[in-house]
Parts: C-alpha cells; sequence; structure tokens
C-alpha cells in the first residue's frame, strides 16, 4: 500500500468526523429529514459532511488514475497527505465559520487533486 492510497482511506473516513457534531440534532430514524431545520454548528457540521463526500470521489479517481498510469510515486504521496491537511483544515474553517478561509482551502484541495491526475502526463 502506497501513502496516496492511504490517504484515499483516511479521504473517506473524513466526512464522519464532523457528522458527530450534527447527528445529535438529527432523528435516528430520519437523519436526512432534518438536515434543513439544523442551524449553527450543526448545520455548518453536516455541511462540512456532505462536502467530504463530494470531494472524495474526484481524489480517489485521480490516486487510482496516477497509480494505474504511473505506479508508485512520492511525489503523488505528498500531495495526496497536502491534499488530507487541505481537506482538515477546510472542515475545521467550515466548522469555525471562517470564509474565506475556507473556500481557500477547499480549491487548494482541488487543485491538488488536479496535480495528482495530471502528474502522470508530464512525466
Amino acid at each position: 500500500m502506497t501513502v496516496a492510497f492511504w490517504c484515499v482511506l483516511v479521504a473517506a473516513l473524513l466526512p464522519y468526523v464532523p457528522f458527530g457534531l450534527a447527528s445529535n440534532k438529527l432523528n435516528p430514524h430520519a437523519p436526512r429529514l432534518g438536515a434543513p431545520a439544523l442551524e449553527g454548528l450543526a448545520a455548518r457540521a453536516y455541511g462540512a459532511h456532505c462536502n467530504g463526500f463530494e470531494a472524495f470521489p474526484f481524489f480517489a479517481a485521480a490516486v487510482i488514475v496516477s497509480h494505474v498510469v504511473e505506479g508508485a510515486n512520492t511525489t503523488v504521496g505528498w500531495l495526496a497527505l497536502a491534499f488530507i491537511v487541505a481537506r482538515l483544515a477546510h472542515m475545521a474553517f467550515y466548522l469555525m465559520d471562517r470564509q474565506p478561509l475556507r473556500t481557500t482551502c477547499f480549491f487548494i484541495g482541488l487543485a491538488l487533486t488536479i496535480v495528482i491526475f495530471v502528474h502522470p502526463a508530464f512525466h
């Protein structure tokens, strides 16, 4: 297993971290029905939860494509770690309601994912 593949696992699990802050405000029998009524920290936690799932597929695909095309690569491992750091910062800024830092971290993560995806084309 490469560092980048471990980062895919971490990225898959990250969305569940902020959900704990919102879950106590939701009906356990129908949690999605209560999401629109969330406010404050719980609403931001649910938003961070959803955004984590939105960012994950492209990142996972980029890492897999990079490995298929070029094989294990130290650069991709570092880029994947940087993506995890950007996503952790995004989550923290989302919970703290800190704009434009939240958006900046989102776009850093997106840019890192694009670089991971196209990296094999330049080697």
